[in-house]
């Protein structure tokens, strides 16, 4: 059985004051609370901006031996493509270095929009991103939104570039991906982002419109199976709740783990997660 990680994408939220922060807890110390509860975590921030080597290397020492980041490309390598990119690509992988140092980092996830199509341009985009990648010792994991990419010739495109792929528990509009269970490299990747099929394609603050859900146990069961599916074909699975509104997804990371541990019969290393009382919401 693979190495099974369970977190959520992204910790540093204001609306997870009180709903998982206990409401004295200080923001600096909340990345530390965090990894006493998880052994991983998604960081989402560097989508948007080019984040300071030394910001990471604050994060490394906020948490314990075993514990891993993945981090999301920057907007030039997957949604604004352009001149820039190239030394983006430098400044961006620079950044990672402290964790890959620490011995702290999982791999990149490169998450593209709808509009990225499975097209021969698209297909030799990735296999340079992932050769600069590797260069470099990063690994790389992508996220298709379009759901033109699910074809086996793709998938076997990525195992011969040694890309891995993004699972994904989304609302199933025609374009976007189906939750279909893959592993085409030695690491597995699955993402919940929330089933609000009426809200999605609204921009409400904070995310809310669209990752305001909760799962249920039941949907959370369905991916039981999925998940052992992935972590028989890899080494290693991450496995991150996306439905960051008001702590959601960190009540549901929690249920995740427990639930694999119970139906999967394993002992999931790194955190000691407790039970959380989480807010009435109408």
């Amino acid at each position: 059985m693979a190495k099974l990680l369970i977190g959520t994408s992204g910790f540093k939220f204001d609306d997870w004051k009180s709903s998982f922060y206990p409401a004295e807890l200080k923001p600096a110390n909340w990345l530390n609370y965090y990894a006493e509860r998880f052994n991983c975590l998604e960081v989402n921030a560097s989508y948007y901006r080019l984040i300071h080597p030394a910001t990471f290397s604050q994060m490394a020492k906020k948490v314990p031996e075993g514990f891993e980041f993945t981090v999301k490309a920057y907007k030039s390598l997957t949604h604004e493509i352009g001149e820039e990119s190239e030394s983006d690509f430098e400044t961006f992988v620079e950044s990672l270095k402290p964790l890959l140092e620490a011995g702290k980092f999982g791999c990149v996830l490169a998450q593209f929009p709808t509009s990225f199509r499975n097209t021969a341009e698209s297909r030799a985009y990735l296999a340079e991103l992932q050769d600069r990648f590797h260069d470099n010792e990063v690994p790389l994991v992508v996220e298709f939104r379009n759901h033109d990419w699910i074809a086996q010739s793709v998938f076997d495109f990525m195992r011969e570039h040694r890309v891995g792929f993004c699972a994904v528990d989304e609302p199933q509009f025609k374009t976007l991906m189906p939750p279909i269970a893959m592993a085409t490299s030695d690491i597995g990747y699955v993402r919940f982002h929330g089933r609000n099929y009426q809200t999605w394609w609204k921009g409400g603050a904070g995310g809310k419109d669209r990752y305001d859900y909760l799962y249920s146990q039941e949907e959370l069961e369905e991916w039981v199976p999925k998940i052992q599916q992935i972590a028989q074909a890899s080494d290693k699975v991450y496995v991150f709740m996306n439905n960051c509104f008001q702590g959601k997804a960190a009540k549901n990371a929690l249920q995740m783990r427990e639930l694999l541990q119970r139906e999967l019969g394993i002992e999931i290393e790194g955190g000691t997660p407790q039970q959380l009382s989480m807010p009435e919401t109408e």
